[in-house]
């Protein structure tokens, strides 16, 4: 099996990298606004294709696979782009105007929890509900918010106890296919952000000197960006092995492959962002430092579609029902 990507899928990769270079800059991620979502450069996500690149050509959208969508949330990761970018492209799936690039939508799974919470609540316009029964939607005015305090500073949140039932857009079935797939792209933003943490901080490394010589050099930070980079490389094999398989069910086991690139991609970002942070020193946590965003980003990603310990107790279940 070649487990390289094709010249589509890196021509793919180079454009939403280029375009998300030129609009959010890493290393000009403390200067972004916190007040509100850039509607501009979420028009230009939405031309670009990023929303819809899972979406059936009939229905308007790039008619790409689990593989493409992974190539795209990498980039989007990477450059920590603001916005409901993971459940607006869910909802692209479902419903025609969000995939037509005409409403921009959040989302939230029920899985009975006291609370549920809503990315950007007060900027969508629609918002999907994976239940275990179904999928529904709630367009503004027929769902309420309470606005809560946001690790990631780019993207307000809202509260609420309880939904109603919504219009139905899905059934039990397809819950979980949105399920499988909102969880893949999660590990490809998690994958991005442990690349870019990476990245900040070999240059970094590179850059500042003490005792005449590049901190790089030093074997402590060696040591450091080594295991860094080799969980960036288990968080890409692990990703992408679960968007493939999720595009050939044929190939493996999807839920185990899914749950092993959550949890992969997961530890690589939180982990990768605190080292990060920690090769840059005391600048490292600052509000004008990349890490600084990568880790909050990282850790509100982490309880996304399953936290660590979920999935890993999905992969020991699903061992066990091999072995019995």
């Amino acid at each position: 099996m070649d487990f390289h990507l094709d010249d589509d899928q890196l021509v793919l990769q180079d454009n939403v990298a280029r375009y998300c270079r030129s609009r959010w800059p890493l290393d000009r991620v403390g200067e972004r606004p916190s007040d509100g979502l850039d509607r501009s450069g979420w028009e230009g996500v939405v031309e670009l294709g990023v929303t819809s690149v899972m979406v059936d050509e009939a229905a308007g959208g790039l008619g790409l696979g689990a593989v493409e969508g992974a190539v795209v949330f990498e980039q989007l990761g990477y450059h920590v782009v603001p916005g409901p970018l993971l459940w607006s492209a869910l909802a692209a799936l479902v419903i025609r105007e969000v995939a037509a690039g005409e409403w921009m939508a959040g989302g939230t799974v029920d899985d009975g929890a006291p609370h549920l919470f809503v990315e950007l609540a007060s900027e969508v316009d629609t918002l999907v509900v994976l239940r275990r029964d179904g999928v529904s939607r709630l367009d503004r005015g027929h769902f309420e918010t309470v606005a809560t305090e946001s690790l990631d500073p780019q993207s307000s949140v809202g509260v609420c106890a309880s939904l109603p039932v919504g219009a139905r857009v899905g059934d039990a079935d397809e819950a979980a296919r949105l399920r499988r797939i909102g969880t893949v792209l999660a590990a490809a933003l998690q994958l991005g952000i442990s690349s870019a943490a990476l990245d900040v901080a070999v240059a970094y490394s590179l850059e500042r000197e003490q005792f005449g010589a590049p901190i790089g050099s030093f074997q402590a930070l060696k040591h450091i960006m080594a295991d860094m980079y080799v969980r960036v490389g288990l968080a890409r094999s692990a990703t992408y092995a679960a968007a493939a398989v999720l595009d050939d069910p044929e190939i493996g086991d999807a839920d185990r492959s899914i749950s092993a690139a959550k949890l992969l991609s997961g530890e690589a970002a939180v982990e990768n962002a605190r080292a990060s942070i920690q090769v840059l020193g005391g600048m490292g946590f600052t509000w004008e430092m990349a890490p600084n965003f990568l880790l909050k980003r990282a850790l509100v990603l982490d309880r996304s579609f399953g936290t660590p310990t979920s999935h890993a107790l999905a992969i020991s279940s699903s061992l066990a029902q091999e072995m019995a």
